[in-house]
Parts: structure tokens; C-alpha cells; sequence
């Protein structure tokens, strides 16, 4: 894969993380020294982690997909291979995509694909780690079915100037969910907006339906789904006594109340120039930057 890399880019040079919560250091430190992209080998969590070492510097910035899931890779079309993927960003440019950020009483946390409350966050806190790296994602596909017929917590969204109630609220930047699904499907990247899906019902069994709704590209008219684009939304409890989780882009990020908004310190996303070109009207009025 590096080989791949180096025939277009002769320099480039592999940083391994040391662990959790290093990318970001690693990515501002590179560029620092000069770097003149930075190329994450990994899954989306780790990508999510180099975007503060990467946002609002002009350092273009791409994925290598190593992930589970690899949501980013296959919403630009880059897939699951990384030698593939490799090949491919040899013949990307950098085009400038605009970040969330979810604002909580602990501080601010910038995401490039999506963000969650509610359901998803409480699976992807307790899939199991090991059993996901021998089955990969369906590991939270079995751990999201531990949950049928159970009750789910519920709590209050505020989007578009009105107040929802839901068990399941995905605030994206991305059309697919976990690399399979066409989920948030007014979702662009190349736009300044969150698709928000809104899931509602205490029910865990519901979501069988609604999950036939997604696969058959239904679910937007369905009872019970709403869907909105929004540049902020705002999350909170019922009550003071119930605690709603968050993931974001598929790495849990704690509970309780959160703001999310369109950041205005984005990054320099590397894009195939087909993806540009089918994500329109956002692609008329943006041509990708040289290198």
C-alpha cells in the first residue's frame, strides 16, 4: 500500500499511533515539520481523532481504510480495500469540507461523518471488542439485537425550530450507516449541513421495521422517522434522572445533553473527482484544488 502511495508521492513517511487519543498529536506535529498531507491508515474512529491536529490548517487530508465499518472511505467510494483505496487517492484532490462539532458541559468534539444519540451510541459502547475484530461489524449488528424487546430511553431534539421526541437521533454528514446502509439519505458532504434522522418509540422491537424501511429506501415515509436538514441541533435528557449516550463518527462520546453545529474550521478532504461530480449542486459551485 505504501508502494502504491509512493509512485505519486515519493515522501511519504508512516507514524504509528502509541495508542488511544495519539493521532491528533501525531497529525499537528507532521505538519509542523512540513508535512504536506496527512494520510490516515485506519477506521473511521481514527480519523476522527487526527481531525484536531488537521482542521483549519490547508493540509490536505485522506483515509486509508484499516476500519471496521470505514464509513468515510465508502461514502466517497474509496471501499474497503486499502490497496484499492490507495490507488484511488492517487488520483483525489483535495476539496474543503466543512466539520460538526458536539458542544457538552466537558468541552467541544469535532466529527467528520456522524454523530449519535441514543440506540446506536448504547451499541457501540458495548460491542465487544474482540468479537469485532474476528466478525467486524456485525458484531454490533448481534449487539443491537440484544436489545429487541426491550425499552429504550427517549428524550427531546430541538431541529428546525421544533422540539421532537426520539430514541434515536443521527445528526450526519454522510449518506451511508456503517458502510452498508443509505441511512441520512439527503446527507452531502460537500454541503454546510447536517441530515438529521430522528427515530422514534421506547420499543427496541420497532426498529425491525424500521430497519426493512432503510433497506427498502422507505423509511423517510414511515411513521414514527423524521427527517431534516438542519446546521444545529440540540439534544437533552426527559428528566434530570436519565442519561442519553453519544457516539461520534461510530466511537462512543459520553452522555447527556449536546449541541451539535456546523464548525466553520473544516478540512481539506481528498475526494475522487466522480464523487465531486454526483454530489450535486454542491459540485457546480465547487471545483477541486490543486495540490
Amino acid at each position: 500500500m505504501v508502494e502504491t502511495l509512493r509512485l505519486k508521492w515519493p515522501d511519504v513517511r508512516t507514524e504509528p499511533t502509541t495508542g488511544p487519543g495519539t493521532a491528533a498529536g501525531l497529525a499537528a506535529r507532521a505538519i509542523e515539520a512540513g508535512a504536506g498531507m496527512i494520510l490516515v491508515a485506519g477506521g473511521d474512529g481514527t480519523m476522527n481523532e487526527c481531525l484536531d491536529g488537521v482542521a483549519g490548517t490547508n493540509v490536505p487530508f485522506g483515509l486509508v481504510p484499516f476500519g471496521t465499518a470505514n464509513v468515510l472511505s465508502n461514502e466517497l467510494g474509496l471501499g474497503n480495500s486499502p490497496l484499492r483505496a490507495a490507488r484511488r487517492l492517487t488520483e483525489c484532490q483535495p476539496v474543503p469540507v466543512a466539520l460538526g462539532r458536539m458542544i457538552t458541559e466537558r468541552g467541544t468534539r469535532r466529527f467528520l461523518c456522524m454523530a449519535g444519540v441514543g440506540l446506536d451510541a448504547y451499541v457501540a459502547r458495548r460491542v465487544n471488542s474482540a468479537l469485532k475484530l474476528r466478525i467486524g461489524k456485525v458484531a454490533y449488528w448481534l449487539q443491537a439485537l440484544r436489545q429487541a424487546g426491550s425499552r429504550l430511553p427517549e428524550f427531546k431534539v430541538r431541529v428546525a425550530g421544533r422540539e421532537h421526541r426520539a430514541s434515536f437521533a443521527l445528526i450526519s454528514r454522510v449518506r451511508n450507516y456503517g458502510g452498508d446502509l443509505v441511512l441520512a439519505r439527503n446527507a452531502n458532504l460537500l454541503e454546510d449541513h447536517f441530515a438529521v434522522v430522528l427515530f422514534q418509540g421506547a420499543n427496541a422491537s420497532r426498529y425491525l421495521g424500521y430497519l426493512l424501511g432503510v433497506v427498502s429506501n422507505t423509511a423517510h415515509r414511515m411513521d414514527g422517522v423524521t427527517m431534516v436538514d438542519a446546521t444545529q441541533v440540540e439534544v437533552e435528557p426527559l428528566d434530570q434522572t436519565q442519561q442519553i449516550e453519544r457516539q461520534v463518527d461510530g466511537e462512543p462520546a459520553g452522555e447527556g445533553r449536546a449541541r451539535f453545529e456546523i464548525t466553520e474550521s473544516g478540512v481539506r478532504l481528498m475526494v475522487p473527482a466522480p464523487f465531486v461530480s454526483v454530489m450535486t449542486p454542491a459540485a457546480v459551485r465547487l471545483q477541486p484544488e490543486p495540490l
